[in-house]
């Protein structure tokens, strides 16, 4: 399989704190992975029915590399920290 993107949608946040606590030690299991960001953040702009939440997109070498990073103990430990501070939509696609 070709690279795969990942696109992590924020459908709820009910934890400021957790989630800034997430993002602060997140990041890094991501690069130790291998990925990369492509975005992160609120939309600049909406069209359709777009909402605007919280989104991060990164890309990943294979969907074995994604599925590694995801399932480490290193990352297993930010989603502990986050908990219950948010509700995510996470999806994997062949990138084209």
């Amino acid at each position: 399989m070709s690279k795969v993107v990942c696109i992590v949608t924020y459908k709820k946040i009910t934890n400021e704190a957790k989630l800034a606590a997430y993002a602060a030690i997140a990041p890094a299991t991501v690069q130790k992975h291998g990925d990369h960001f492509l975005a992160r953040g609120y939309p600049v702009a909406l069209r359709e029915s777009g909402q605007k939440e919280r989104t991060v997109v990164g890309v990943w070498e294979s969907l074995e590399v994604a599925l590694k990073w995801y399932e480490s103990p290193e990352y297993q430990e930010c989603l502990e920290v986050l908990g219950d501070g948010a509700v995510r939509d996470i999806k994997f696609l062949e990138h084209v």
